[in-house]
């Protein structure tokens, strides 16, 4: 608890520029915002933030800091699908967003395989792309699946780093790659299927930032030192 409490502590100053944007953003964008920039800017602005925190906390090319610069790589590029998305041009986010996935994938790595877990996830998904596959047309008929088994790579070797480490900052960045899977699912069944949800860009906002934040966290120990004070196993 204590060496929680002192990683809490010398965490959060680097974190305060992403809460302020969050607030910012909640209390300022009241609907759907399509097409407006001002709205783009708030939307970014928390992914900025977190590039930031990733930067601040440190960072370097050296071999220590790998996973922290594939991480970056993935949150600037998921910042250009935030834009690209809200000035409507989905196809062109989704494909940002593919490409953040690729660098989350190369920083969650391909050790331990774990299979099980792949090919769970690879059903489900399979699953789902044959359900909502006749409701799509022009690029997304072909956009939709990759970036759907792209998303899920990225869960699966997540979960498979997760499982074979069992450290606090993997779980944590496990659940963030669920939820972000989550939020992503909420937007295609909105846009895809139809279904109304209450507060649709509430539940997708919220789980989208709260997924981006447990990714961007997962690079806290990066470094030789870090590495050795913060690798603790969850009991």
């Amino acid at each position: 608890m204590n060496d929680f409490g002192q990683f809490a502590k010398a965490q959060s100053p680097k974190l305060l520029p992403f809460l302020a944007t969050l607030v910012l953003y909640f209390s300022l964008v009241r609907k759907d915002p399509r097409g407006e920039l001002w709205t783009t800017v708030l939307k970014c602005l928390p992914i900025v933030a977190l590039m930031f925190y990733v930067v601040a906390k440190g960072i370097s090319l050296k071999k220590e800091y790998r996973h922290s610069l594939w991480i970056l790589l993935g949150l600037v590029f998921s910042c250009g699908g935030d834009a690209l998305l809200n000035i409507n041009l989905f196809p062109f986010g989704m494909i940002s967003f593919g490409v953040a996935h690729v660098f989350y994938i190369s920083a969650f790595g391909w050790k331990p395989v774990k299979w099980l877990i792949g090919s769970v996830l690879f059903v489900a998904v399979s699953l789902f792309v044959y359900f909502v596959h006749k409701n799509l047309d022009e690029i997304l008929i072909i956009g939709v699946p990759i970036y759907c088994y792209l998303i899920t790579t990225m869960l699966w070797r997540s979960l498979a780093r997760a499982v074979d480490s069992r450290n606090f900052l993997a779980v944590f960045c496990a659940i963030g790659a669920i939820l972000f899977v989550i939020s992503d699912a909420l937007i295609a069944v909105t846009m895809f299927v139809g279904v109304p949800l209450p507060c649709a860009r509430l539940q997708i906002m919220i789980t989208y930032y709260a997924a981006q934040f447990a990714i961007a966290l997962s690079t806290a120990d990066d470094g030789p030192a870090l590495q050795c004070s913060l690798h603790k196993k969850i009991k």
